[in-house]
């Protein structure tokens, strides 16, 4: 549950903020690191670990920012059909209503910091991922997409 500390939370390294093991399309662990519930809705963050190159379809957040921060691995992220590359310590930010993607390129694991802004229902969104197990085509995952405030609008990077 995270150590209250002067008002604030702290989550240990490889915890999560409810001590609960998920795994987004039962192969990709993350953990919360800042939940919607500690900022009002206002933030939500995730530490996600890649075993496998590839990653979500193209999709738009209706009334998110979504910001990626590698710490491990390399990336490719997508914004705009503009393809950034990052290694560890590298960021970028997808504005609200641009379409996006973003993809592990390469043979090593990595580890990405996603946070959210405002945090809407993506921690649910992100539950209810863990529950399907392995990665549906982006048809079978749009109506899960379109019900947290987000639209799949094409498939995910192929290089991987």
């Amino acid at each position: 549950m995270g150590t209250t500390v002067g008002g604030g939370v702290k989550i240990r390294a490889g915890e999560d903020r409810f001590e609960r093991e998920r795994k987004v399309f039962g192969v990709m662990p993350f953990s919360v690191k800042v939940s919607a519930s500690d900022t009002g809705g206002h933030l939500l963050v995730i530490e996600q670990h890649n075993a496998y190159p590839g990653g979500p379809p193209r999709h738009v957040h209706h009334d998110q920012e979504e910001w990626f921060y590698a710490v491990e691995g390399r990336y490719v992220v997508e914004v705009a059909g503009v393809e950034h590359e990052l290694g560890p310590g590298d960021s970028v930010l997808a504005p609200r209503g641009v379409a996006h993607t973003w993809a592990l390129v390469g043979e090593e694991k990595g580890r990405l910091l996603i946070a959210f802004q405002p945090a809407g229902t993506m921690e649910t969104f992100f539950d209810e991922a863990c529950d399907l197990n392995g990665m549906p085509s982006p048809e079978a995952l749009a109506p899960l997409f379109e019900v947290h405030g987000m639209k799949v609008v094409g498939p995910p990077l192929r290089r991987v």
